[in-house]
């Protein structure tokens, strides 16, 4: 066995195989044994992983791991220090109890090489909400053209406004891009942000305004379901709902009674709250546009993904710090 510190593989590298390799110089390359949660609790116990000093984690190695809560805490070896998760979102994430652990477990994220593409995806998804083009989608597969009867006609993006609620490095590229189309932007943040040039609203004008919503919080305790029945019933019977966030900041169930009571005009989304189960209510609704959670799903951001994980690791164990650790642990005193 190598006397030289390991770093852990926690899922899959597709495009940067050659960087993860190179990190060969700062450790060995090692990869669970365990396929579920409760054989890597049992590999972390017996002693398997001894030795581990970071990890590079990947959204689908949740089906290795679970979440790293509490319990996962007591169990990695006390060697384990960094944790870089390949990805915006970090919500499998328990980063409190990563800090309360001794040694405090230090997580990284991939917090601005997600922008463009998960942008992107909510300008497909703005667009074609708007437009209505998904009962026409569906009438034309199976045959019928536009359908028996008329499609209702769609809207224009020209001269709209996109609330963003959220504003964050997606929430400005996605603002950026939507004005491209003519449409004006109005955010809402918990706080107005220094120096930000759109226009700042309260979350009920954020309402009440938008013809487009777009959701761009993280998932957290105070975000989870943020965007339910009394918020819906506060916006224009036109209005639509994008989600390229996280499926649970809005409530899918009071979603369908919105959409199906005509309270809401439609929504796109990439993102729900049981992935990869989706509300039936959903499926059925030609009003709503579906993504099976594809906002970063390109060669060239996946790329930029890894390749970013890869420095984080790397910057960690050459220099002792996160390149970019997420923000609950950007200061001292989380740590």
């Amino acid at each position: 066995m190598s006397s030289r510190g390991k770093i852990l593989l926690l899922g899959e590298i597709c495009h940067a195989q050659a960087q993860w390799e190179a990190l060969n110089d700062l450790g060995e390359l090692v990869r669970p044994i365990a396929k579920n949660r409760d054989e890597f609790i049992r590999e972390c116990e017996e002693g398997g992983l001894d030795g581990v000093i970071a990890a590079y984690r990947t959204a689908e190695s949740i089906d290795i791991t679970g979440h790293f809560d509490k319990e996962l805490m007591s169990v990695i070896p006390k060697s384990w220090v960094f944790l870089a998760s390949c990805g915006a979102g970090y919500d499998p994430i328990d980063v409190k109890a990563c800090s309360r652990r001794e040694p405090p477990l230090r997580v990284s994220n991939v917090p601005t090489a997600v922008n463009d593409a998960t942008a992107d995806t909510a300008i497909f998804l703005m667009l074609g909400a708007l437009r209505n083009f998904n009962p026409s989608m569906h009438t034309l597969r199976q045959g019928n053209w536009r359908g028996k009867q008329p499609v209702a006609l769609g809207h224009d993006p020209q001269g709209k406004v996109l609330g963003i609620l959220g504003m964050g490095s997606i929430g400005r590229n996605i603002s950026a891009k939507a004005a491209a189309f003519g449409t004006s932007t109005i955010y809402h943040n918990r706080r107005k942000i220094e120096g930000e040039t759109i226009e700042y609203v309260s979350f009920e004008d954020l309402l009440r305004r938008s013809n487009v919503l777009s959701l761009n919080v993280p998932l957290n305790s105070k975000t989870r379901h943020i965007i339910s029945t009394a918020q819906l019933e506060m916006m224009k019977p036109t209005s639509i709902v994008i989600n390229t966030a996280r499926g649970a900041v809005l409530d899918e169930v009071a979603l369908v009674e919105a959409l199906e009571n005509g309270t809401i005009a439609g929504a796109g989304l990439d993102v729900f709250e049981e992935e990869p189960n989706i509300h039936p209510g959903l499926i059925q609704n030609k009003n709503v546009i579906l993504l099976p959670h594809m906002g970063t799903h390109t060669t060239e951001t996946k790329r930029k993904m890894e390749e970013w994980t890869i420095e984080n690791i790397r910057e960690a164990l050459e220099k002792g710090r996160l390149m970019s650790p997420v923000p609950e642990q950007q200061t001292s005193d989380h740590i």
